[in-house]
């Protein structure tokens, strides 16, 4: 059984025009390069045949995850969103108890994830450890560095 992925529009976008662009783009051009193998002769001793049929392998098994991961997709209302606690899609500004370094993340579905600009997925150890805790609330995040422990500073919508 598939579990549900929660994406945003822009998430939501970006998945669609990436299976477009595979089925489109990418599934052609294998198929292409399938034929022009094919047509060198003896298959037995092919490499270029064998590396083409297996990279088109590759690419039906990433369509096959796409479709799946978008056919089990929702598309969260923002509109609908508690901003009284840290939840998908929130922006939140967190305070680092030790050192009092501060930080803005999002929380977005993994595959949106994107630290470069401040996305973490929900299911990171930070995402985990923020999600349901309120203003003023100190979560304890334990991560491969050790326990970390961050004050909610404020949350917003992203």
């Amino acid at each position: 059984m598939s579990k549900i992925t929660y994406l945003t529009e822009e998430g939501l976008k970006k998945l669609q025009d990436d299976l477009t662009h595979l089925k489109t783009i990418e599934r052609p051009s294998i198929s292409r390069q399938i034929a022009e193998a094919r047509d060198k002769g003896d298959l037995s001793e092919n490499a270029e045949y064998d590396a083409a049929k297996d990279a088109q392998g590759l690419l039906e098994l990433k369509i096959s995850k796409m479709e799946d991961l978008l056919a089990n997709s929702r598309l969260i209302d923002e509109s609908k969103l508690d901003t009284s606690k840290v939840s998908v899609l929130c922006k939140v500004r967190i305070k680092n108890t030790v050192n009092k370094a501060e930080m803005t993340y999002m929380l977005v579905a993994e595959n949106e994830a994107d630290l470069k600009s401040g996305k973490i997925s929900v299911g990171s150890p930070i995402g985990k450890g923020l999600l349901g805790k309120k203003v003023g609330e100190i979560a304890e995040i334990t991560t491969p560095a050790g326990k970390l422990n961050f004050e909610v500073l404020e949350i917003s919508l992203g």
